[in-house]
């Protein structure tokens, strides 16, 4: 494991899309140039469902995670490891960046197996078969370290892969707790298109600057978060229980308002703590 640890920072597929990305990417790099390493993680869901749409495909999620036959899997390699990872790159190097783009199959730097029937939040009592759906056994550390050591940015796609080279997809805030796990992360930054937790879906000032793992899990089972809130804080519970330090929830960002919530947490996002 390198000597400084890393932050982690996914990024969902709206803010890959979003006209703020070089204003992101500028303060990634920023970050970086701290001496600071970053390894990045990425999703692609709103890309995906919409080229589904262009395909005559019906996106089919239960309790905010994507269903994922053989058809939705080949949309999610062409958007998430296609071209998103190359807009991403491309928005970093930009910036002055080095990054790397990196998906499951890469030297199996995300290796996965596909998950069993499993019964999910707010999906009702019976187990859910997401199909072509992974979940992460290991994190190809050696790769990971070797790069951010040299001041390279590896850029992970949310794709696993298994021993046989079965891809799978993978909710990318699950591919990002499990990285910022086995790499003992500083802390990880979630970056999506909503300010934070809120008490309000409908009301951004209701931010909640600070969240337990107890308080999130209470807001849960009273019904305040809902869909896709619900994996997030539950794949970032599991993190917190398994010693990543904490996690920042954030939205749309501005100049310098990434390097602010990893200094101060909470200023700008929601950040997640065991306790």
């Amino acid at each position: 494991m390198s000597a400084t640890s890393p932050l982690i920072i996914k990024l969902g597929g709206e803010v890959i899309a979003s006209a703020g990305l070089p204003i992101l990417a500028a303060d990634i790099a920023a970050i970086v140039a701290s001496g600071t390493p970053v390894v990045m993680v990425h999703g692609g869901g709103p890309q995906a469902s919409k080229l589904q749409a262009q395909l005559g495909m019906t996106p089919q999620q239960v309790a905010g995670r994507r269903v994922t036959d053989s058809a939705t899997l080949d949309v999610m390699k062409m958007v998430v490891a296609g071209k998103l990872n190359v807009d991403l790159c491309a928005a970093l190097v930009a910036a002055g960046a080095r990054p790397v783009g990196l998906h499951g199959a890469s030297a199996r730097v995300i290796e996965a197996e596909r998950r069993p029937p499993t019964v999910y939040a707010g999906a009702g009592p019976e187990p859910v078969d997401l199909g072509l759906v992974g979940d992460v056994t290991a994190v190809g550390r050696e790769l990971l370290t070797l790069l951010t050591d040299h001041g390279y940015i590896p850029v992970l796609a949310c794709l696993g892969c298994g021993a046989d080279g079965q891809a799978y997809n993978i909710n990318a805030d699950t591919v990002a707790n499990r990285v910022a796990v086995e790499l003992g992360a500083r802390g990880l930054v979630l970056v999506s298109d909503v300010p934070g937790v809120l008490r309000d879906i409908n009301d951004p000032a209701s931010r909640i600057g600070r969240l337990t793992i107890a308080e999130g899990r209470a807001l849960i089972a009273t019904g305040i978060v809902t869909k896709g809130m619900i994996p997030k804080l539950e794949e970032s519970f599991a993190a917190l229980e398994q010693g990543v330090r904490r996690i920042h929830i954030i939205g749309k960002v501005g100049k310098g308002d990434l390097i602010r919530e990893a200094e101060a947490p909470g200023s700008v996002g929601t950040v997640l703590v065991r306790s």
